[in-house]
């Protein structure tokens, strides 16, 4: 699966989950190169345009919601209590906090 980020509803990047133990957030190359785009986080900063992790990035693992909300969110859309990528996609694509939405590409 495959997500698209963006930052004020433009195109910022894509995050995928590669396996169980990688995730890949690239940013879009349009986006990477224009110098008045900001980063979407102080931890995956525009200094290089891909990153890698063994488990989904802190940044969007802060977009999901928490406790209850969280528990609710996941029964009512039948999704894994630990597949955090399936929430983010299901839950971040309109109604976020800051700049930052995420949707299924």
């Amino acid at each position: 699966m495959k997500a698209g980020v963006y930052y004020n509803n433009r195109l910022a990047g894509i995050l995928y989950k590669k396996d169980e133990r990688q995730f890949i957030f690239t940013y879009d190359p349009a986006y990477f190169n224009d110098p008045d785009a900001p980063s979407i986080s102080l931890t995956l900063s525009k200094v290089r345009a891909e990153y890698s992790s063994p488990v989904l990035f802190p940044f969007f693992s802060g977009l999901l919601s928490e406790g209850e909300n969280r528990t609710l969110q996941q029964e009512a859309l039948g999704i894994d209590a630990a597949d955090d990528f399936s929430l983010l996609l299901e839950t971040a694509g309109v109604d976020t906090i800051g700049a930052i939405t995420v949707r299924e590409w």
